[in-house]
């Protein structure tokens, strides 16, 4: 099979590699439909984080081609959507929602995703099987909900976005995005983006957006507070993982509000009187999304939400160094790998 591997820094390719066996009776086997490049995989990309010979990928969607002795909720032909976390979705932490803390997980990151066929472990608790095959349109979305869609959805749930409150989104990459789109589904009254880029903006308000912040930092800070009566946002979804990031979202968020931070955390040190003094809640960290997977799936299935408009960029998976240049450029938001 053909798979995306990056040597070093920088350097992205797609090569030949062995195509994927049942190893363990609960693995699960795929033929992957769309896979997608990452906000997170630029770290590596532009050698923020260690990497050398890793294979790439952690979002995907596909056809069932092989299942284990002991698979039971899949089959063969199926259609599913699974978690960048292969998860058991039995232990104590998955049964209390946390899929992504497992006690038996597997990042898929480490199997690699951007690729034509793709294991899966403990296919049970990971891949959740669309109603039917899906019709080709509606693929990305269903891509979005492996990751992005799911990320943003728990950011929004841990800020306790919901019906009456005015919610801040700080960052506007993909995941950001969807934490509006997010946020506007759970019944937020306002919703005020952080973002600079005009195609970014007009998609925020397409998700719900009702304000657009453009400063960062304290000056972000201070338009947050401006536009809430010098109180701050109930709700405040982090989704970048930047320290500067981090402290406008605590910033942005009003006594007894509630901070859901997803961004991937590189260098981030919370000032201890800063936080004592801000009086707000913290939740966050790697997505459950298998906990969301069933309500998502079926939101994009009826057609009610459309998270697919985050990808702004298709291209074939022989050209997946293209795509990872175009995210590191920033023209593009998110890249669809097509198969």
């Amino acid at each position: 099979m053909r798979q995306v591997v990056m040597h070093a820094p920088g350097d992205v390719r797609v090569e030949d590699r062995e195509d994927p066996r049942i190893i363990e009776p609960t693995d699960a086997v795929i033929r992957l439909s769309a896979t997608c490049i990452c906000g997170s995989d630029l770290w590596p990309y532009r050698g923020a984080e260690p990497v050398e010979h890793q294979v790439m990928g952690h979002e995907y969607v596909g056809v069932v081609e092989m299942v284990g002795s002991e698979v039971r909720t899949v089959k063969v032909g199926d259609f599913v959507v699974g978690s960048f976390w292969a998860s058991d979705d039995t232990c104590e932490i998955c049964r209390a929602g946390y899929q992504a803390y497992c006690v038996h997980r597997v990042l898929m990151g480490t199997i690699g995703t951007q690729s034509e066929l793709a294991r899966i472990p403990l296919a049970d608790g990971t891949l959740v099987a669309t109603p039917g095959m899906p019709e080709p349109g509606m693929i990305p979305s269903l891509l979005a909900a492996s990751d992005v869609l799911g990320t943003g959805w728990f950011a929004a749930v841990a800020a306790q976005a919901g019906p009456g409150t005015t919610v801040a989104v700080v960052g506007d990459g993909a995941v950001g995005l969807l934490g509006v789109l997010a946020a506007k589904q759970l019944g937020a009254e306002r919703i005020i983006a952080v973002s600079r880029h005009a195609d970014r903006q007009a998609l925020a308000r397409e998700f719900g957006a009702t304000d657009v912040v453009e400063e960062r930092g304290d000056e972000g800070v201070a338009r947050v507070r401006e536009l809430t009566g010098g109180l701050g946002a109930h709700s405040v979804i982090e989704a970048v993982g930047t320290q500067e990031a981090m402290m406008q979202a605590i910033g942005s968020a009003r006594p007894g509000g509630h901070v859901g931070f997803v961004g991937v955390s590189h260098d981030v040190a919370i000032p201890g009187d800063a936080l004592f003094m801000a009086g707000v809640h913290l939740h966050g960290g790697p997505a459950p999304v298998r906990r969301f997977l069933p309500e998502l799936i079926q939101l994009i299935w009826d057609r009610t939400i459309d998270p697919g408009k985050v990808f702004d960029l298709t291209l074939p998976l022989e050209q997946a160094a293209e795509g990872y240049r175009a995210m590191d450029q920033r023209t593009a938001t998110k890249v669809l790998l097509t198969l």
